[in-house]
């Protein structure tokens, strides 16, 4: 991944979605039109505290996040979600 420019706002989280599940446990390939929106990421980068509320998650966390948070980013052909720190619901 290239070197992101610009700045997060207080409160935000940059999150790197995980790709969603090709196949079941049970190894049943599961076709596009079935997969669900990934829930689980990569913190990239994050924005600073706010004033009441510190920034909690670092870059390189691994984050569970609700399933309609954030805006979808399209930012040098890459996917990525920004997301309030609030949205974040585990830091694994």
């Amino acid at each position: 991944m290239s070197t992101l420019k610009g700045k997060i706002l207080a409160g935000k989280v940059l999150v790197k979605p995980q790709a969603a599940e090709e196949k079941t446990s049970s190894g049943i390939i599961i076709p596009d039109s079935a997969k669900e929106k990934p829930l689980k990421g990569e913190v990239v980068l994050t924005g600073a505290d706010k004033k009441d509320e510190p920034m909690e998650v670092k870059p390189g966390d691994v984050v569970l996040y609700g399933k309609y948070a954030g805006t979808e980013l399209n930012i040098d052909g890459e996917d990525f979600l920004l997301i309030s720190q609030s949205d974040i619901l585990y830091i694994a």
